[in-house]
């Protein structure tokens, strides 16, 4: 089993130092509990001993009267003041969750795309989001720190009340500090048991999650129905929770049998330590007030080993999964080295270039691209075609800095691509990839990438125009302020495939940056929307060098240069005319899907 990556004491100095960060008013608030609480158990054991002395020591009426009205007004002043903080600490917690949930959020968005395409890593922020929620009571990033002072608060009452304690006889210290050492081994193990099987149980929310929200998908709702796939993913959903419902008894279970070690610890302490104070009383050993002290001093002693034991317990556990956060906030990150600045090179007309590049996902047996080498010229349009596996999307994640070659090297204007900071690289490519999302925001918002009031709203509304969207903002009452997602906005708009693919362009356009990559830019767009795409495409690429990525080869007859993919290596290049005479395959590809892309053809898609 692996060993998890901080201690209870290191998650505990951590979690110190960032809510001193992050809110120190929730830090000295929670540290001044520990004393009010200490001084507050005091006075509850002292006040009957009191009473008792008051009364059997003939003292007079007033004097009683005082000295147990001032215990009972600093008692409830200790309960006032503590009520008071609660509320003022709780929300200075809820600041300090707000700031720890945000750096998972911050890391999610921000780290290398190669190393969240990993599931392991995908896994691991699951379960530091879970961190960062309540579950059964239980929130860890909070709870690390009630718990860790309230070992502090613990300890300090378990040292003042067995000093009280042991004038009665020393024995019983030890004696009532030795016994719960059986609670704490069997704790430990079901904590070891828990920690050891939680990739299981992540893997097991994740897929019922994923088949949960299916029936609120509106992309999937059609294919559902269509294809009567209710009744298969109810039996999917049924049979993750049948086995979610089994590990939970599982996890009972054990917790359980945990637990009662604890009970009979607690039988065999607190009834051996009360028949010694009755046996100490009847020889006279004590007195009555002194008997009625040590009776609640020894069960508020038995209640502060038990709270060293609860929080050193609760701590362990929130502690495992505090360690998932920090490991995934800490998650080694890949970088440029920041020698190039992408400044420089914003208003060039860059020449790329590919030298022996290699590159294999993680866990893959064999490359996926094979020692590929090849220059994109400046003012270039290149384009890429070849059947789908063919490595055309990894060549463009490893032309946009989203990873790394595994061997070989990228060049932007002869400069790696690993001197440049990644989020500075960035600016320098826009692309439009096949997967597309379109979020909640307003269509100029989505354009531009910031807040309306970031967005130069001329520019977004050209952009948007000449990628084709100009009769659909017209329609829209609210035109480009128009917001997207029709179950978050009551007069939201919900875009076609077609339409969402040409917002993404817009986006592109906007961004206007020297390299322009399209990664299959027509899939969704109709015959007449595609010519349109194709016509304009010289306007879009004027003065930036681009690649247009497709696996239909009459899409790219419009391109300076061709190049055709096949297993990751390059198979041909050259003009459509030089490859269609080469009589290679890129004509046998051709003349296969010529009979469906015909129209496309006559649409005089020419240079």
């Amino acid at each position: 089993m692996k060993k998890p990556a901080y201690s209870v004491f290191s998650n505990f100095a951590w979690s110190l130092k960032m809510l001193l960060k992050y809110s120190k008013a929730a830090f000295f608030i929670t540290a001044l509990f520990v004393p009010i609480n200490i001084g507050l158990r005091y006075l509850e054991i002292y006040l009957p001993s009191l009473v008792v002395s008051e009364v059997t020591n003939g003292q007079t009426l007033n004097h009683a009267m005082l000295s147990i009205g001032l215990i009972m007004l600093l008692t409830m002043l200790g309960y006032i003041m503590l009520q008071a903080l609660g509320h003022i600490r709780n929300s200075a917690l809820g600041i300090y969750r707000y700031k720890m949930t945000d750096l998972v959020t911050r890391k999610q968005l921000s780290m290398f795309y190669q190393t969240y395409e990993q599931k392991e890593v995908r896994d691991l922020a699951g379960r530091a989001s879970i961190a960062t929620e309540m579950w059964d009571g239980v929130q860890p990033l909070t709870d690390i720190v009630y718990n860790g002072f309230g070992m502090i608060e613990n300890l300090l009452g378990y040292i003042l009340f067995g000093s009280v304690i042991s004038f009665a006889s020393p024995w019983l210290v030890p004696i009532l500090t030795a016994a719960p050492i059986v609670n704490i081994l069997s704790v430990k193990a079901y904590n070891k048991w828990e920690y050891a099987h939680r990739s299981k149980m992540t893997d097991l929310n994740q897929k019922l999650g994923h088949v949960g929200k299916l029936p609120d998908d509106f992309s999937a709702a059609k294919d559902i129905r269509i294809y009567s796939m209710a009744v298969w993913l109810r039996e999917c959903y049924r049979d993750l929770s049948e086995q979610r419902a089994k590990w939970d008894r599982t996890t009972v279970k054990k917790s359980f049998l945990s637990r009662i070690a604890d009970l009979i610890v607690i039988l065999v302490r607190d009834g051996g330590a009360y028949a010694f104070l009755i046996h100490m009383f009847y020889n006279g050993e004590i007195s009555i007030d002194e008997f009625v002290l040590y009776f609640a001093a020894i069960s508020s002693f038995a209640s502060w080993v038990g709270g060293i034991i609860s929080c050193w317990n609760k701590a362990n556990t929130v502690s495992l999964k505090l360690c998932d956060f920090r490991e995934f906030v800490d998650y080694p990150e890949y970088d440029g080295s920041g020698i190039a600045s992408a400044s420089d090179h914003i208003n060039t007309v860059p020449e790329i270039e590919f030298r022996n590049v290699c590159f294999r996902y993680d866990g893959a047996e064999q490359d996926t691209l094979h020692n590929l080498s090849l220059k994109i010229k400046s003012g270039e349009k290149l384009a890429l075609v070849g059947l789908n596996g063919a490595g055309k999307t990894t060549l463009v994640k490893l032309l946009c800095c989203l990873c790394r070659p595994t061997s070989g090297e990228i060049l932007f204007n002869n400069v790696p691509l690993s001197d440049f900071k990644r989020e500075d690289y960035y600016k320098l490519v826009s692309p439009v990839f096949q997967e597309i999302r379109t979020a909640f925001f307003s269509l100029a918002e989505t354009v531009s990438g910031k807040s309306i009031a970031e967005t130069d709203l001329e520019k977004a509304e050209a952009c948007i125009r000449q990628a084709g969207l100009g009769t659909k903002i017209d329609a829209l009452p609210n035109g480009i302020h128009t917001k997207l997602n029709k179950k978050v906005h009551v007069n939201g708009t919900e875009l076609s495939g077609g339409e969402a693919q040409k917002l993404m362009l817009a986006r592109a356009l906007y961004k206007d940056a020297p390299l322009l990559i399209l990664d299959e830019p027509t899939a969704a767009l109709d015959p007449i929307a595609k010519c349109k795409i194709y016509t304009e495409f010289n306007m879009m690429a004027k003065s930036k060098s681009s690649l247009f990525i497709s696996h239909r080869l009459a899409s790219t007859s419009f391109c300076d240069r061709i190049i055709l993919l096949e297993n990751g290596s390059i198979a041909e290049e050259g003009t459509h005319q030089e490859l269609m005479a080469a009589n290679g395959k890129y004509k046998g590809l051709f003349d296969i899907q010529s009979c469906w892309y015909k129209e496309d053809m006559e649409g005089g898609v020419g240079k």
